[in-house]
């Protein structure tokens, strides 16, 4: 949809409730976001100016919608614009609920880029969060996932528009501020204040743009491959953040031996006051506080954030029901790390309590799907589904094309779509590149159909034929699943492994043996998303 007129304000959403989640804006691309922001002490309130650049990629364009939440009364939270310019010259504005919509000052025209400045000022309702750390001291920390950059940010809030992005803080000198990128400047201003300036090379979704802005104490601890790798924690938890972090190099080695080049300039590990376990921000991860305890009873949470990195910020999923890209990734991934860090036990450990989370979510959600394009606010798809479920389908997928042609699919994907955008549709055409099959069926079953297979096992020895007769049903209210089962014949200490293909309600099959059987196993190597009816 193109922007033509102010009529289309009630497509935007003016006069409407404000919604769930931010669209993207069709005909324009924002290239770059500059925010420099004065912080105080002596109130929440922020000041600021926000420097877009943005690229028609539609003629007749003739006004940029923007997520920014107002303030509905002077002494409420939310924010309020003081002025806009484009190219250096005032345009007009409007500012309703959570949109801000810019008129342009002419029709675009393809190709062309404007530069919009946008001062404004308030108290972010949500977002950023400006409070005392579990310490007792004042902090800032952004925390825009999903689409919470709204709250305190004039930005497109949406994943598919990526951009690159600085942060140029004012704050009281007592404050140091981690950020996204490289640090540009620091210096020490006139009044007790001092000015830090943090700059990326990459582009970002919105969701992963923040700050930080605390008292710190900061370890370099080295760099890998030209990385930089840093630790950023309170103070008073120097020790035991310096020690719970002491895993990022071995994690971040991993993976970008295992997947390609870390995308961005640095990683720093950053405790923070995110509301979550921890947020994948771009180059700056941010745990939550309590999360440091000397003990490392967090490395999973630093692997998952750690792979985020690549899948969710580099590679991002075009829009919210394919979430899974992310999560599912980010979850899997943490998995392999293990399996590479503890062997296969581990992983075998952790796809059996992700699998035992998918059973308990279908009992309460028999109908949703992986991919499921129902819900409007991205929250909701924060659950099972997206994260153990879409590690299972890795998992699977890894198992059916083969490690070889798995690891040589998670490369190209990562190298075609880095600092870029993809779908689940996007995922399965290089992973049929890769493994030369077609594997429709696959993504189709386990992304855009709810359920799993139940199946019951039942199987007979003949020993005067040296035969074993095994029946596989599948007992599931949904239509059969197709998939490869292993099963293993004969004792735990001397098993042989069959791999049937099961696509039928009830299919047999038959092994001649060569000595008595006296059990089968089910799925022995935990590759499989099925559940047994016992």
């Amino acid at each position: 949809m193109r922007y033509y007129a102010w009529i289309c304000l009630v497509l935007l959403g003016f006069g409407q409730p404000a919604r769930h989640a931010a669209a993207q804006v069709a005909g324009v691309d924002v290239r770059h976001y500059l925010f420099e922001l004065t912080l105080g002490d002596a109130s929440d309130r922020i000041e600021g100016v926000a420097t877009l650049t943005a690229r028609f990629t539609d003629a007749g364009v003739v006004a940029l919608p923007l997520d920014l939440v107002s303030a509905p009364r002077p002494d409420a939270a939310g924010m309020r614009v003081e002025s806009v310019r484009e190219n250096g010259r005032p345009i007009r504005f409007n500012q309703i609920e959570d949109r801000l919509l810019l008129t342009l000052s002419s029709p675009s025209r393809v190709g062309e880029e404007r530069v919009f400045i946008i001062s404004y000022a308030g108290t972010p309702a949500d977002g950023l969060i400006v409070s005392r750390n579990r310490h007792g001291n004042r902090t800032f920390f952004g925390d825009n996932w999903p689409n919470r950059a709204r709250n305190w940010l004039p930005t497109i809030d949406h994943p598919a528009d990526k951009a690159t992005c600085e942060f140029v803080i004012r704050a009281p000198a007592g404050y140091q501020v981690i950020a996204n990128g490289l640090l540009v400047e620091e210096t020490d201003l006139p009044g007790g204040m001092r000015l830090t300036h943090w700059k990326t090379e990459a582009p970002l979704p919105t969701k992963v743009m923040v700050f930080g802005a605390a008292r710190f104490a900061v370890r370099h601890e080295g760099e890998y491959q030209n990385v930089p790798i840093q630790t950023w924690v309170y103070p008073e938890d120097r020790d035991a953040g310096f020690y719970d972090f002491g895993v990022a190099t071995d994690m971040l080695a991993f993976f970008e031996q295992r997947i390609g080049p870390f995308p961005y300039e640095k990683l720093a590990n950053v405790q923070s006051k995110t509301r979550y376990g921890g947020m994948e921000n771009a180059g700056a991860i941010f745990y939550n506080e309590n999360a440091i305890t000397g003990e490392r009873t967090n490395e999973v949470t630093v692997a998952h954030e750690i792979a985020h990195q690549w899948f969710g910020d580099s590679v991002t999923e075009a829009d919210w029901p394919h979430i899974w890209l992310s999560e599912g990734f980010a979850t899997y991934f943490a998995e392999l790390y293990f399996e590479h860090a503890q062997g296969e036990e581990r992983l075998k450990q952790g796809m059996t309590e992700a699998r035992d989370a998918v059973f308990g979510f279908y009992r309460r959600n028999a109908g949703a799907p992986l991919v499921n394009p129902v819900p409007t606010d991205p929250n909701e798809h924060l659950n099972t589904n997206s994260y153990q479920k879409g590690a299972w389908v890795l998992h699977m997928l890894r198992r059916l094309v083969g490690d070889e042609a798995f690891w040589a699919g998670i490369r190209a994907y990562y190298a075609t779509y880095r600092d870029a955008n993809a779908t689940s549709a996007d995922l399965q055409r290089v992973m049929e590149d890769a493994s030369g099959r077609d594997l429709a069926w696959f993504f189709s079953q386990w992304l855009y159909r709810p359920g799993h297979p139940k199946i019951a096992v039942q199987w007979t020895y003949d020993a005067g034929a040296g035969r074993v007769d095994v029946t596989v049903n599948q007992t599931q209210r949904e239509a059969p699943f197709r998939f490869p089962l292993t099963l293993a014949l004969g004792s735990a200490h001397n098993a042989r492994r069959e791999t049937v293909d099961v696509s039928s309600v009830s299919e047999r099959f038959s092994f001649t043996v060569s000595g008595p059987i006296d059990r089968i196993r089910v799925d022995p190597d935990v590759a499989m998303l099925q559940d047994p009816d016992l």
